[in-house]
């Protein structure tokens, strides 16, 4: 009787290291040189890979792009934070799960979230793909509010909760405080967490 293979097979991880490889090597070109200015024979040389196979592996350089972000995104497991914050009794522990969520996306991926802006002003498919990540994030808090629509503080409605949790995690203001005034991720996530609970509950607890 026949053994049935578990795992990937030897041609699927070569495949994989190769994806890896490649998005490893764009990822520093993004980095230090811009997206405009990397080029798909940058790539090809830093990472040792033919253009040929680059395109048969990965496609375009938006393509990269997106897989890079859709790799990192996906080990951080936003929608099964969210769900959790959603589970917590407490509202402020919710907010503070909240929080941690997004300190931990601009620690993994500020990098990357900055070459996305800067490619949406050139690529429309980057930029589709922005707003895509924003309009899901959006939802995903409008939900929560929701949840604790009866704890807000008077006055402030689910559009205002959203609109000011949308100003608190700006990208900006993480590489204000972060990337150009030196505060550790620990001080921001710190930071957010009180800003959202005494911006929005009406009680905030400890």
């Amino acid at each position: 009787m026949a053994v049935k293979r578990e795992g990937p097979t030897h041609r699927q991880r070569q495949a994989l290291a190769t994806k890896e490889q490649i998005a490893r090597a764009a990822r520093d070109l993004f980095a230090t040189q811009g997206y405009v200015a990397t080029t798909i024979t940058a790539i090809a040389e830093a990472a040792d890979i033919p253009a040929p196979t680059i395109y048969s592996a990965m496609g375009s350089k938006a393509a990269i792009l997106l897989a890079i972000g859709t790799s990192i995104a996906g080990k951080l497991d936003p929608f099964g934070r969210h769900a959790e914050a959603l589970a917590q009794a407490d509202p402020a522990e919710g907010l503070r799960i909240v929080a941690r969520l997004q300190r931990d996306q601009f620690e993994a991926m500020y990098d990357v979230i900055a070459v996305y802006q800067e490619a949406a002003r050139t690529d429309p498919e980057i930029a589709q793909a922005i707003r895509t990540i924003l309009g899901n994030r959006e939802r995903a808090f409008r939900r929560h509010v929701e949840h604790i629509a009866d704890h807000l503080v008077p006055g402030v409605s689910a559009d205002d909760a959203v609109s000011m949790y949308a100003a608190f995690v700006l990208p900006e203001i993480y590489r204000t405080f972060v990337v150009e005034r030196g505060w550790s991720n620990d001080k921001y996530e710190a930071w957010l967490a009180e800003n959202l609970i005494r911006q929005l509950l009406s009680h905030p607890g400890r």
